[in-house]
């Protein structure tokens, strides 16, 4: 066979993330992050509040996230067309989202340590400097936010039977989720802050920190499942098995015997499908009939002549 007859039957294994402004985004969060970390941590150590050093701690792991997150991106699209990786780079952005939510529980367990802590040994606060630090943060988190949030939920305009898997972009999520983790401890600080300042609860500002772990524990346990299931290949929503398989079977009479789907990145499937019949056609005519399933991204067909003979009156399939 001639190489350009060969050529039309290849096809790019590339299926990453293309998130080129949300990458430039991220770069930008991260800056901010730095900056409002620094002061927070200085902040909270000279002003003596926990739940503002809570706040830089987090913004101190997040910006490790950050720097996951653009690797991320960086090195998917860098070995997109390596060919040691078989079905691409699709996965790496997953990956960085799945490293960035064992950051994120890291986060909310010594924040939940450290609270404890201070809830049994209080220590005086400097209410008026800590609350405006407190304040500052949580503006530079809401921008961050609003720059990130904007590519977080792009992806929901798909039919029903495939929206199990276009997911939003795992990587950019963990990111995002990083920011809201800092907001919602900014909010939490600055309540305990004036819950401290003016009713004399002083020992608020240590309950909300444990409040806040909490919190973020629960995103960070969202996250790892989420991508957690990706990695390893985890079960696909049985109705775009069921879809796949009316599909192939209301054709003729066909019949399914062995199907098998994974996730090759966040909005991407593989499946292989082997199938026996009466009428045998090319596997390129399956996959036509499965053309309706955006996320099916790499499709190999295995297509077995029934050696039954068929009874027309009855249109019975082969029996396997």
């Amino acid at each position: 066979m001639h190489i350009h007859n060969l050529e039309r039957w290849q096809h790019s294994h590339d299926f990453s993330v293309n998130q080129e402004e949300a990458e430039k985004n991220t770069k930008i969060v991260m800056l901010l992050t730095a900056i409002t970390m620094v002061a927070e941590i200085v902040a909270g150590t000279i002003f003596g509040s926990m739940a503002l050093l809570a706040d830089g701690w987090h913004m101190a792991t997040h910006l490790a996230a950050f720097g996951i997150t653009v690797f991320a991106y960086q090195y998917a699209r860098s070995h997109a067309a390596d060919p040691k990786y078989t079905f691409g780079t699709g996965k790496v952005s997953v990956l960085g989202g799945f490293a960035s939510a064992v950051a994120l529980a890291v986060v909310a367990l010594i924040m939940a340590l450290e609270s404890a802590v201070r809830l049994f040994q209080p220590q005086g606060i400097r209410f008026n400097e800590a609350i405006g630090v407190a304040i500052i943060g949580l503006v530079v988190n809401l921008a961050s936010a609003w720059l990130l949030q904007d590519h977080h939920t792009h992806h929901h305009e798909h039919d029903d039977r495939d929206r199990h898997h276009e997911h939003d972009d795992h990587n950019l999520r963990a990111a995002y989720l990083h920011v809201l983790a800092d907001a919602l401890t900014s909010v939490l600080a600055i309540f305990a802050l004036f819950a401290g300042k003016f009713l004399g609860l002083v020992w608020m500002d240590a309950v909300m920190g444990l409040v806040g772990a909490g919190v973020i524990g629960k995103w960070s346990y969202n996250l790892v499942r989420d991508t957690g299931l990706i990695l390893l290949d985890g079960a696909i929503d049985k109705r775009i098995k069921l879809d796949i398989v009316n599909a192939i079977e209301e054709n003729a009479d066909n019949r399914v015997t062995d199907l098998h789907i994974w996730s090759i990145s966040q909005n991407h499937l593989a499946a292989t499908i082997s199938l026996v019949t009466h009428h045998p056609q090319t596997p390129e005519y399956y996959k036509n009939l499965l053309s309706h399933i955006p996320s099916l991204s790499h499709v190999l067909v295995e297509v077995n002549h029934c050696q039954d003979e068929p009874d027309v009156a009855e249109n019975l399939r082969c029996e396997v």
